[in-house]
């Protein structure tokens, strides 16, 4: 949005200073305060001999305002520039009316491919919270390539194989029941397998038998084959309607299961470069002058591991889908796996290896039931979803015109877990707090929900006297709070494009936070109904505006943004 501001001032700073348009562009970035002003230039970032203050102070002198960019004024090594307010208003009210939910998306990524990689839950076990993370930083990650523009698939590589399925396998012969399989597969397998790892403690051979199977897994014994495949197709159904819940809908289900002759070419790959050493008959990785250790590729018995299937897959991919990126989306706990996958894919001289790229995440503590029990994530739906629903039937008048209660009460569920995952970087450990990610006021989901809700109600109760005029005079927004609106509306683009150089999902919810307040605020001090027509008509575009950005942005981070609650 301030593209072309931003282009006005570096051309005519570009005659003065003698640095290129495009590097005083990239210098000029939005005041961490609005008493700054509405632009500035970092002078330091570009790099001119001198002192930073003084070039700042003589170039902010010579520089020569007018109707647009009104003035310039240096503060230590920076230049802040204001732009005339009904010039900015003008410009974003009526991009935001012609662009709607597009608002903020560009062409940057055009003829480019990403696939965006994230969830990865384990076949045949319950989505625990833990996995939860991954999904909505990667769904972000994935929604913010979309808008830029790229080509992004999403894809969810499932654990779907290994020595475990073959445990699995014996423990549904022994423990497994079918009318159970059939009405809720992922819970019963995964009581199937606590039984069979149990057993297994004390039954040693149980774990020889398991091996077996796997083995026979891996030789394709259509027997064995059938078995897991069931286990796996039941479990995707069961998966899918979790990421329903969360509003997400991957476009590829992948997994380990589906690596197929990528393997073989990565072990010849890693022969012919001298990567592998041998160990009682195990393939290893030797990676250690690279300080990563040795990690196993092949086990003596011939079955593979998990970077072996890795490396195949990555080849498999890049044929299949000509990515020109690929992002993982992988917690910090496999730190050290992935710098080995991404360390050898360079080494075996993959040309492609520099488009591959590990998106991190710290862990979630005390994430448990109000009553202390582990959670999984179905539980902590249907419990945030059960609380939010309380809440809600507090106030009889406003529950009664609530459309669809039900869903609305899921939506804010959603909305809390969400927003709390994603207030801090992501890298950082949180800790899980009910009490705080379930309130309607501070930085939570809710409150953002809420807001949402709040104009759209402006708009319902104007319906009769005015409506929504994208030609409406905003020269009557005189207001400071209407400027303040309308210079955070005017972020959003920038926001979206910061957030997807940094991948960190607080920048775009700590945005989402300031906007809300501010809007909240603006609400108190300038109405809309009973005003004059022409100030109600100028005051109802800015709201529409401002629901229309904080509806994008919700839709940004996976959440569907609430009309009525």
């Amino acid at each position: 949005m301030f593209e072309d501001f931003k282009t006005t001032i570096a051309t005519q700073l570009a005659v003065l200073t003698g640095a290129p348009v495009e590097a005083i562009t990239g210098a000029i970035g939005i005041p961490k305060t609005n008493a700054h002003g509405d632009l500035a230039v970092n002078i330091p970032s570009l790099r001119i001999k001198g002192n930073p203050a003084q070039l700042a102070k003589d170039w902010a002198e010579a520089f020569k305002v007018d109707e647009v960019i009104t003035s310039a004024v240096s503060t230590g090594p920076y230049i802040n520039f204001r732009i005339n307010r009904q010039v900015l208003t003008r410009k974003v009210l009526s991009t935001i009316y012609e662009k709607q939910d597009k608002y903020g998306w560009t062409n940057e990524g055009a003829g480019k491919r990403v696939i965006v990689e994230f969830s990865s839950p384990n076949i045949a076990k319950p989505f625990h919270a833990g996995h939860l993370r991954s999904t909505i930083i990667g769904n972000l990650i994935y929604n913010l390539y979309k808008a830029s523009g790229w080509d992004a698939i999403s894809m969810n590589y499932l654990g779907d194989w290994g020595k475990q399925y073959g445990l699995l396998a014996v423990g549904f012969e022994r423990f497994g029941n079918e009318e159970q399989l059939v009405a809720d597969p992922i819970q019963h397998l995964f009581e199937v397998y606590v039984a069979i790892s149990a057993a297994a403690k004390e039954d040693d051979s149980l774990n020889d038998q398991a091996r077996a199977y796997f083995k026979s897994m891996e030789d394709g014994d259509e027997t064995a084959l059938a078995l897991w495949r069931r286990f796996r197709e039941l479990s995707i159904v069961k998966y899918k309607d979790t990421y329903a819940r969360l509003n997400i809908n991957f476009d590829v289900y992948s997994g380990e299961s589906q690596v197929g002759e990528g393997m073989t070419r990565a072990m010849a790959m890693l022969e012919e470069c001298g990567l592998i050493a041998e160990s009682e008959g195990a393939k290893l990785l030797d990676l250690e002058k690279y300080k990563l250790g040795r990690p196993v590729v092949k086990k003596s018995d011939g079955t593979t591991l998990y970077i072996t299937r890795d490396i195949g897959a990555a080849i498999e991919r890049f044929e299949a889908y000509d990515f020109d990126k690929i992002v993982y989306v992988i917690s910090s706990q496999q730190d050290v796996h992935m710098k080995q996958f991404l360390k050898t894919i360079s080494l075996i001289g993959l040309p492609y290896a520099d488009r591959f790229q590990h998106v991190n995440y710290g862990m979630v503590n005390g994430m448990s039931t109000r009553n202390g029990t582990v959670i999984f994530l179905d539980d902590m739906l249907r419990e945030s979803k059960e609380i939010m629903h309380e809440v809600m039937r507090k106030n009889e008048g406003k529950y009664a015109q609530v459309p669809d209660p039900e869903h609305v009460s899921s939506v804010l569920g959603v909305s809390a877990i969400i927003v709390q995952d994603m207030l801090a970087r992501r890298i950082k450990d949180y800790d899980f707090d009910w009490k705080r990610i379930l309130s309607f006021v501070g930085n939570t989901g809710p409150y953002l929900q809420y807001t949402h809700a709040r104009l759209c109600s402006i708009e319902r109760k104007v319906q009769d006297q005015v409506k929504v005029n994208p030609d409406a005079d905003i020269s009557l927004l005189t207001e400071s709070h209407a400027f303040e609106i309308v210079t955070l509306l005017a972020q959003y683009p920038d926001i979206l494009s910061s957030t997807l150089k940094s991948l960190e999902p607080c920048t775009v919810v700590q945005y989402m936070l300031e906007l809300a307040r501010t809007v909240s605020s603006g609400i108190e001090q300038m109405k809309v109904k009973d005003e004059p027509e022409d100030i109600a008509e100028a005051r109802l575009l800015m709201y529409w505006c401002a629901r229309t950005v904080l509806g994008n942005a919700l839709t940004i981070i996976g959440l569907e943004p609430i009309s009525r609650m």
